[in-house]
């Protein structure tokens, strides 16, 4: 057993989300959104470095040393499964580990909106999961795959940075390849995936304008291909994949986008009301025929107005989906508030009086 394993399992059994191994600290486990120390004493860069040689293969240590940084999922044994990042920083080497769930949880267990189900149902096009790291996308894409898999017969092919979640085939094939060790690039995987007769793709992160082009080719020819950004918001998504291209590609991007991209749903994770854990929320996007039009024009500044009157449809901007959890007991209501766009609506549930004042700036702006 490595050694790193010990920490690992205390930062799980602590129900932590990331365990940090740095340098000149003690390890720390991210409880709740904030970081805790370990009861240890502080690691030097030889322990640090020791501790992350028994865990790197071979082709991760060379990935290391060329780029300065690594990715890899890790089994620690009784601990579970977690994704690694290993970086080189001025005092040396570090390590964050996160928490990956024992079971890949559904979609019901997540609290996720029903509409989120509905995509599941889809045949073909483009649906985009989006959000800074560390706000849940995985899971979710994690959760849709399984509601696929279970409900469907089809042949799903997941391309991955790393492989986190291990999917178990039941009604429907699912073929899991880690970028790296198994396929070189998401772009790559993607070409050879359209020769493997896939009826659901999942790309870890469309990165590239050319692996972008290829996931709308593979929406276009009657595949669902599910997809990952960092990116905040609807229309910032589309902007982002937009303008990834030269400009001279950008109209016939766009056109492409409104005739195959079926959803956006963005997520941000906040903390519960009673500050154990965190909550989803979601902004969802629904390409209507309206919306379809708007990106084909250019016009994803009218996208925000256009979530706000598609409720029915189940969309919603993510003030409305905070707020919501708001007013259920949900979330806590500062750090909603500091998140939203427009403050004025969680004003009154407020608990830090102080944080007034940032809505009398907003109405003089």
């Amino acid at each position: 057993m490595a050694r790193i394993d010990a920490f690992l399992e205390i930062g799980r059994q602590q129900g932590g989300s990331d365990i940090h191994f740095t340098v000149g600290l003690p390890p720390l486990v991210r409880l709740d959104g904030e970081l805790v120390p370990v009861k240890f004493r502080n690691l030097d860069a030889d322990e640090v470095q020791s501790f992350v040689r028994e865990i790197l293969t071979e082709h991760h240590e060379q990935e290391l040393e060329r780029r300065g940084a690594t990715d890899f999922a890790y089994a620690a044994g009784s601990a579970g499964r977690f994704r690694v990042n290993v970086l080189r920083q001025r005092r040396g080497v570090a390590a964050i580990c996160r928490v990956i769930p024992e079971e890949v949880p559904r979609l019901n267990d997540l609290g996720l909106p029903r509409v989120v189900h509905q995509f599941t149902t889809l045949t073909s096009g483009l649906v985009l999961v989006t959000g800074p790291t560390g706000t849940g996308k995985s899971t979710t894409l994690a959760a849709m795959i399984r509601e696929i898999a279970e409900t469907r017969s089809v042949n799903i092919v997941t391309l991955e940075d790393p492989v986190e979640f291990l999917h178990r085939s039941s009604r429907s094939l699912i073929i899991q390849r880690e970028l790296g060790t198994q396929v070189a690039s998401f772009r790559e995987g993607l070409r050879s995936a359209l020769r493997q007769d896939p009826d659901v793709i999942l790309v870890g992160e469309l990165r590239e304008p050319e692996a972008i082009s290829l996931a709308l080719e593979a929406a276009e020819t009657g595949h669902l291909v599910l997809g990952t950004l960092h990116t905040r918001g609807a229309a910032q998504t589309i902007d982002r994949i937009v303008d990834a291209h030269s400009a001279d590609h950008q109209s016939q991007v766009r056109h492409s986008l409104a005739d195959n991209l079926k959803a956006v749903v963005s997520q941000e994770l906040i903390r519960a009301a009673d500050g154990r854990g965190r909550r989803a929320a979601l902004e969802v996007l629904v390409l209507t025929t309206a919306v379809q039009q708007m990106v084909r024009e250019g016009k994803t500044f009218q996208i925000p107005g256009a979530i706000t009157t598609g409720k029915r449809l189940g969309m919603q901007l993510m003030d409305q989906a905070m707020l919501q959890l708001v007013r259920a007991g949900e979330i806590d209501p500062d750090e909603a508030f500091l998140r939203a766009e427009d403050k004025w609506g969680f004003a009154p549930f407020l608990t830090r009086p102080e944080l007034l004042a940032m809505t009398h700036g907003d109405r003089a702006a």
